[in-house]
């Protein structure tokens, strides 16, 4: 079917989603309802090797859409935005990002979230959700897995935004290149994966999932609880949020 903020290609044994919602690739529900659906319809594609997200526009993401993410829509937000890592979890074969200029919030837990990043050296990384009241409860998650602990706290509790090198210093990212070379550098990788099984591929990948010895479906389902009953009932997340669309600094109650 054909999609109005993504592009999508199956060529080589390779999968392709181009997030295609310029300027900035903001994620609203209608973009990530979009990627939801070609993800689930796509995860047991004969004689997949790899998935490559990648973006168009000025940036990989700027994150999700603040607007669609107060009051009664935070639950349906919250749902269609954690439904695609449910998704990406369950492919089995390498996912790989392939990033430029922002990735920032929503943008960069889905980034994170594949198991390569290659970045261009101008790409920027970051989780400023703290500074607008709330925090990703997706890199919450995963952020203590894949970096050292200090690591993920420096990042999602000061939410500040990290260069292309610093991010790979840190293990975030697996390779930086030059901005003209991101293309075929993520080529290269996938190229890695074309002359091997398929089979042994996913199951080695399964080893490593399995090794964690962790419920990711049971560990996701306790943070959404404390971002929906708990942070997103104080005045504090709700005054960071309308304070970021007012384009004004809020003021904390600490309640």
């Amino acid at each position: 079917m054909g999609y109005q903020f993504i592009e999508t290609e199956f060529k080589d044994n390779v999968l392709r989603l181009t997030l295609n919602r310029p300027p900035l690739n903001v994620l609203n529900i209608a973009m990530m309802e979009e990627i939801n659906d070609f993800l689930a319809q796509n995860r047991e594609k004969e004689g997949l090797r790899a998935l490559v997200i990648d973006a168009k526009g000025k940036c990989f993401s700027a994150g999700v859409d603040v607007g669609e993410h107060m009051g009664d829509l935070a639950p349906k937000m919250i749902e269609v935005f954690h439904r695609m890592f449910r998704l990406l979890y369950t492919y089995q074969v390498p996912v790989i990002a392939s990033v430029y200029g922002s990735c920032l919030g929503g943008g960069c837990e889905v980034a994170a979230f594949c198991d390569f990043i290659v970045a261009s050296e101008d790409a920027k990384f970051g989780q400023p959700e703290i500074q607008v009241g709330v925090f990703p409860p997706i890199a919450a998650l995963i952020f203590p897995r894949i970096l050292n602990m200090k690591a993920a706290y420096d990042l999602i509790l000061t939410g500040r935004i990290i260069s292309a090198s610093e991010a790979k210093q840190i293990g975030l990212v697996n390779k930086v290149v030059p901005r003209d070379q991101l293309e075929q550098e993520t080529q290269n990788l996938v190229k890695a994966f074309s002359g091997l099984s398929g089979v042994v591929l996913k199951k080695a990948k399964k080893a490593m999932v399995v090794g964690l010895g962790e419920d990711f479906e049971a560990c996701l389902k306790a943070i959404e609880d404390v971002y929906l009953r708990e942070l997103m009932a104080t005045n504090d997340a709700n005054e960071g949020l309308k304070a970021f669309l007012e384009k004004r600094k809020p003021v904390w109650q600490d309640k």
